[in-house]
């Protein structure tokens, strides 16, 4: 029942040309680095990625950004890489934007296996063009799809070999809602323990979401705007 892999390398192996994929974190907070450099290095092009925002022009998903291995983007938030602005600017980059309740919303009903629902969030705006409009109780609402992916991204505090996923503080943010929403779930801990060692009432995902499981070793936690004050 082991979900150990045996390398980064050999995890994103499957993610294909054209591929969807979901990835956890919030800015530079809690991403899968580890499963994004590999990614990038195995060099799958044509991507749909979905994640809160792209990150920055050296790090995180802004090296797929660089590599042009991303197709489309669905985020709700893209004001820290000018890759991404040139990009976009160029006509290369394919972007949607979306609030960021709803994003978390579309991403967790795809993983309960709800196929859509409906938020006033966005009405009257162009985030509304094109979609169902409904009322309730007075309210005008629009129909959200929810959103699945071929592959998901993710990254936790600790991990065991089944699986099982405890996140850390901010880190708890998309995470979740990605493990859930990917057809095969790439999860990267920080630390890898033995089954039996995570307390089942603290684990946020269970392992029954997770493919594959593997310890990232050391990591850098950049920040993503240093901001100082003068003395």
């Amino acid at each position: 029942m082991t979900k150990r892999s045996t390398s980064f390398e050999t995890s994103v192996r499957s993610i294909k040309d054209g591929d969807t994929i979901i990835v956890g974190g919030f800015g530079l907070c809690g991403i899968p680095e580890k499963a994004i450099t590999a990614l990038a290095e195995h060099g799958a092009k044509d991507l749909t990625v979905v994640s809160n925002n792209c990150g920055v022009d050296d790090w995180g998903l802004g090296l797929l950004l660089a590599n042009k291995q991303i197709k489309k983007m669905v985020a709700s938030y893209v004001g820290e890489n000018k890759i991404f602005e040139e990009q976009y600017l160029n006509g290369e980059l394919e972007v949607e934007l979306v609030p960021q309740g709803t994003l978390a919303e579309r991403i967790r009903a795809g993983g309960a296996g709800i196929r859509g629902f409906y938020t006033p969030t966005g009405v009257g705006t162009p985030i509304a063009e094109g979609k169902e409009h409904k009322e309730f109780d007075g309210r005008t609402c629009i129909l959200e799809e929810a959103i699945t992916g071929d592959a998901a991204l993710v990254k936790a505090w600790k991990g065991d070999p089944y699986g099982n996923l405890i996140y850390r503080k901010t880190a708890r943010n998309f995470n979740p809602l990605a493990a859930a929403a990917g057809k095969k779930t790439i999860a990267e801990v920080e630390e890898l323990v033995e089954v039996g060692q995570l307390d089942p009432d603290f684990i946020h995902t269970p392992g029954l979401y997770v493919q594959d499981i593997l310890e990232g070793g050391a990591y850098e936690k950049r920040i993503e705007k240093r901001t100082v004050a003068q003395a």
